[in-house]
């Protein structure tokens, strides 16, 4: 069975793309982005499997 391991990432809304762009590469996948605690945050859930 797949395991796997989560992160919860802030995103700067004039960012976002680099970001999310630096965690793709590290093997991170998107699942969820939700507004964060202020109109210029959201906050980003990613996937990967576990080693």
């Amino acid at each position: 069975m797949q395991k796997w391991e989560y992160s919860t990432v802030p995103l700067l809304v004039h960012a976002t793309k680099q970001i999310l762009d630096t965690w793709g590469e590290d093997g991170w996948e998107l699942v969820s982005v939700v507004p964060g605690p202020n109109p210029e945050q959201l906050v980003a859930y990613l996937k990967r499997p576990k080693a």
